[in-house]
């Protein structure tokens, strides 16, 4: 979330046309891009990933769903081990030679280097001073920066996994309409 208010700090401040601040520290361009690099690793290891597993003829083989479905079953696999516990739908036989690699990676890499970027973030803003609040400060304690705050969230969710997400679960939705399942 942390992480999110600083995108959201350094959007208003390109808006208004001044130096971002957070909690009295000027934002700069190490921590823009340290959060930048924060947000694309989660979406890199998990789209990298299940776009290697959607053409290997390994990683389809794992799959009892075709089509739409075994996309999305894909896609859950590598977030599920990117984001938290590692769990995988009952169609796709996650317990093969390249799952167990590939989704171990992903959960180290999705877990560690996320961390890593946030350390940096933590480290280059505790070596600088707190300065006071000018007049040109965006107050991040009202429901002004609280709306920025969920657009942000909203657009970068949204551009981030919106595409893959149309191609599977959106995709699957509109075939079942039509009478087709998988």
């Amino acid at each position: 979330m942390l992480v999110m208010a600083l995108l959201s700090v350094f959007i208003a401040g390109l808006m208004v046309g001044r130096t971002p601040e957070y909690l009295g520290k000027k934002i700069e361009t190490r921590e823009v891009k340290l959060a930048m690099l924060y947000l694309l690793v989660f979406p890199l290891v998990i789209l990298l990933f299940a776009a290697w597993a959607a053409v290997a003829p390994y990683g389809l083989s794992s799959l009892n769903n075709a089509g739409p479905h075994g996309l999305s079953e894909i896609l859950y696999a590598f977030t599920s081990a990117a984001g938290n516990n590692g769990s995988a739908f009952a169609g796709l036989d996650a317990n093969r030679p390249f799952y167990n690699v590939a989704l171990g990676i992903a959960m180290l890499v999705g877990r560690f280097w996320m961390i890593v970027a946030v350390l940096a973030i933590a480290g280059t803003l505790s070596g600088k001073k707190t300065a006071p609040a000018g007049p040109g400060t965006l107050p991040t304690n009202g429901p002004l920066f609280a709306a920025l705050l969920v657009s942000v969230i909203v657009i970068v969710g949204a551009l981030t996994f919106f595409p893959v997400l149309s191609l599977g679960p959106v995709v699957e939705h509109f075939l079942a309409q039509s009478g087709e399942v998988f």
